[in-house]
């Protein structure tokens, strides 16, 4: 029984979106229920909230993956390229504001 539901809870990204308060009410359930002891439980709630948060981790690192992707793809400038051309302006005003050797 305790291996079915850590299937079913596994299943897909829905840990991801399990909070830990959830979890611990899925235990005491369980608990009152029968289903699983008081040490199972902790192991549970354990472990289902190390993999909750290995899925975010992992949801959220391919998210910024994707972001990054169409924002190459879109042609959209970044902070990065904006500071690049705000470092060339600064070159050239300086360069500019050089008084000619006579």
């Amino acid at each position: 029984m305790k291996q079915l539901l850590k299937n079913i809870v596994y299943t897909g990204t829905g840990a991801a979106f399990l909070t830990k308060e959830k979890i611990e009410a899925l235990k005491d359930e369980l608990v009152e229920q029968g289903k699983i002891k008081e040490d199972e439980g902790k192991e549970f709630v354990n472990e289902l909230v190390k993999k909750t948060a290995s899925i975010k981790d992992s949801l959220d690192l391919k998210i910024s993956q994707i972001i990054e992707r169409k924002i190459k793809e879109l042609d959209i400038p970044t902070n990065a390229d904006f500071a690049d051309l705000r470092r060339q302006v600064e070159e050239l005003q300086v360069a500019l504001n050089k008084k000619p050797e006579e």
